[in-house]
């Protein structure tokens, strides 16, 4: 208990320095002055905030999202952005702006989560029908599906001149950020406390079918109800910030190492690990190259592949 509160109050301090950091100034002097107090209020409650609570809600539901996929599927290489779930989301969004754009935001958001669900129940059906010889067979089976899905994106997108867009959605950035647009993610946070209450037999379902059910677990409807969770996660992120790459991989890695794989024990510590991930991540986007900033995604990208690796190199059995 001590060590989760001295994490909390880590991501809190993460959080405040978030806060202060931006083209615009934010000091305490600024709010307190009479001349510029009123302007430095403004930032600080329709863009610093929202941001910083976008940051700390999509790293939440990622982390968690990768868990379950990875609990799911029985193998540690799995995560949304290796299973064609991003790629299937983004398709559904580039469809519904193609036929509904004007549809609201969570009529896309839906929509998103559908073709996320098709695609990750379609990378489970390819899995009973591939010999798995390797457990790097599973991760290569969802960076191809979700190549051919990228690529039909991709034409779409092309033929209809909204690659600019399609990019947007896969690259994982939170300039634009702002109070009514990010509240989509407290969705994303709903989902991962559901998680957490149905971890336990989320765990159970992890350990195979045969053994899920000799304890009468309703296999299936875990399996379902985990991929809903999963699908809707990455539709909220998708089309709220876009792509997170690696934090759903690298994070439960780390803390499956060091607490196991028991998800009612481990899932505070992934949710709080993925949070000050992405706050770190941001923080350094952002201050890298004051006062413009660097796509979270690209940081992400770099830093988790760097982590990812180190990982693979050190050959724990346990990542398998």
């Amino acid at each position: 208990m001590k060590h989760l509160l001295l994490a909390a109050i880590t991501i809190t301090v993460l959080a405040l320095i978030s806060l202060l950091i931006g083209g615009g100034d934010l000091s305490l002097a600024a709010l307190l002055s009479p001349q510029e107090g009123q302007y430095a209020a403004q930032i600080l409650l329709i863009s610093r905030i929202p941001r910083t609570l976008a940051l700390i809600l999509a790293g939440t539901a990622m982390a968690v999202a990768g868990t379950i996929m990875q609990m799911l599927t029985r193998n540690r290489f799995v995560e949304p952005s290796t299973a064609g779930t991003v790629e299937s989301a983004s398709l559904g969004l580039l469809i519904v702006t193609l036929f509904a754009p004007e549809a609201s935001v969570i009529v896309k958001m839906l929509v998103a989560a559908g073709f996320a669900l098709a695609g990750t129940a379609l990378f489970l059906r390819i899995l009973r029908l591939v010999p798995l010889r390797s457990v790097l067979t599973v991760p290569l089976v969802g960076i191809m599906l979700g190549g051919i899905i990228g690529a039909v994106a991709n034409f779409i997108a092309y033929r209809f001149d909204l690659l600019q867009s399609l990019n947007a959605w896969t690259t994982g950035d939170f300039s634009g950020v702002l109070r009514g647009r990010y509240e989509l993610l407290w969705i994303a946070f709903a989902l991962t406390l559901l998680a957490y209450l149905a971890a336990d037999r989320l765990t159970l379902a992890g350990m195979g079918r045969d053994f899920a059910t000799n304890l009468g677990l309703r296999y299936r409807s875990v399996v379902s109800f985990g991929l809903v969770i999963v699908a809707m996660v990455t539709a909220t992120i998708v089309v709220t910030v876009g792509m997170l790459p690696f934090l759903g991989l690298v994070v439960p890695n780390v803390v499956s190492l060091l607490m196991g794989d028991n998800m009612r024990r481990s899932l505070p510590w992934i949710a709080m690990l993925g949070a000050g991930l992405v706050l770190v991540c941001d923080i350094v986007g952002r201050v890298v190259y004051y006062p413009y900033e660097i796509p979270i995604g690209t940081i992400m990208g770099i830093v988790g592949s760097a982590l990812f690796l180190l990982l693979l190199l050190k050959g724990r059995e346990r990542l398998a």
